[in-house]
């Protein structure tokens, strides 16, 4: 590490990311090891009500949810309580059916049977066969859409029965599709522990690590630290300056939902979650809590894709990627990046949230904001780089 470590720069280019009107506010938070070496706040948590942002308000993590849901789920394959070769069905026997979209139809009903059942290794790298609805990346995504797969007011146990209506969009094991493995993998969650999704969470994760702000509905107490979401005010080109309040996608998250969703479904502020990513970067253990067993990470950090499959999303390039249990790994450093950024394990959220850790340099970034959409965002390139040049002294 650089003895004179500065974060200027890193604050600077998050501030002109909120000048320039693409973002309304960033919270950052930048680890050497386990250590905070820096944390920075800047815009507002609401513009028009002209609240500042601090270092306790509220985001919606969507898909940096899903790390969490990973976590939780190897915590009970350390119990025994399954084998990641097992197929999904074996403990969800309302999957037991399914069928696949025939290759290359139009139509969700032309189906043929599966190849080979999937399994829940499959289900934690995505390649499963599942989809998501989001994206109409498959014939079968409007299913999803028409059937309501996410929506709120529906459990996970709901969610599932459901699925087993819809087609599987390829088959399994042939190609990484985005999905609601997640929700999948939550449910099983709640089968193998016999609690409630959010009930294993808090015992196993949040109250361990003490993430005393993370949860599936922010309560009454705290809605006055409740960040405002916003969109690009020009959706045709969101990198045009301008923004918009959002309606929230899925409901309002100031009351408790039925759906826990693993996938996307938490709220938190930057400082629980950075206490969950210093538990990653101990191994597995922050504060005298040991959450999961080193081995087990490490098995989470390796690709899990077939050869020949590279992580691949429908709005977005991420090359050079790979996926492990319920994590992408970067094979290659971005332009600007040292090589220390090979092997990094990241994720982040639809509407902003990132986090990655770097094991070859010790070194972990946290970034979040409130915006969509805001996922693999230049801003957030532009923070992990400017990030390694503070901490590496290399360009």
């Amino acid at each position: 590490m650089s003895s004179n470590m500065s974060f200027d720069a890193v604050h600077s280019a998050l501030d002109k990311w909120i000048q320039d009107d693409i973002i309304a506010m960033a919270s950052c938070v930048v680890l050497d090891g386990q250590q905070v070496v820096d944390q920075y706040c800047c815009g507002h948590q609401d513009r028009e009500g002209n609240i500042p942002l601090a270092s306790d308000s509220i985001f919606r993590l969507f898909s940096n949810t899903k790390p969490i849901t990973a976590i939780a789920a190897m915590t009970l394959w350390e119990q025994g309580k399954f084998d990641l070769d097992d197929e999904i069905a074996l403990h969800l026997r309302e999957l037991s059916d399914l069928r696949v979209l025939r290759a290359g139809s139009t139509n969700p009903e032309d189906t043929d049977e599966l190849e080979r059942a999937p399994t829940i290794r499959q289900l934690m790298c995505h390649t499963a066969g599942f989809s998501y609805g989001l994206f109409l990346e498959s014939p079968v995504d409007v299913l999803y859409s028409e059937k309501g797969i996410l929506h709120p007011a529906r459990d996970l146990g709901t969610l599932v029965e459901t699925l087993r209506e819809i087609p599987l969009a390829y088959q399994p094991g042939t190609r990484f599709q985005y999905s609601v493995a997640s929700d999948v993998l939550a449910r099983l969650i709640e089968v193998w522990s016999g609690v409630s999704f959010g009930e294993y969470l808090a015992s196993t994760i949040f109250e361990p690590l003490g993430m005393v702000d993370t949860a599936f509905h922010v309560e009454q107490s705290k809605v006055d630290r409740f960040c405002s979401l916003y969109a690009a005010g020009d959706p045709e080109d969101p990198l045009k300056p301008g923004l918009t309040k959002s309606p929230d996608l899925f409901g309002d998250y100031t009351r408790p939902r039925a759906l826990e969703s693993g996938g996307g479904g938490l709220v938190g502020t930057i400082t629980d979650y950075t206490k969950f990513v210093q538990m990653l970067m101990g191994r597995g253990v922050f504060d005298g809590q040991r959450v999961v067993k080193e081995s087990t990470l490490e098995l989470m950090r390796t690709n899990q894709l077939p050869d020949g499959v590279e992580l691949q999303l429908p709005n977005w390039v991420m090359p050079n990627t790979v996926f492990g249990l319920g994590l992408a790994l970067k094979k290659q450093p971005a332009l600007g990046e040292p090589e220390a950024a090979i092997d990094e394990y990241h994720w982040g959220g639809l509407a902003g949230t990132h986090s990655w850790m770097s094991p070859r340099s010790n070194i972990a970034g946290l970034v979040f904001t409130q915006r969509m959409p805001g996922f693999w965002h230049p801003y957030s390139h532009e923070f992990k780089r400017l990030v390694y040049e503070a901490m590496t002294g290399k360009a």
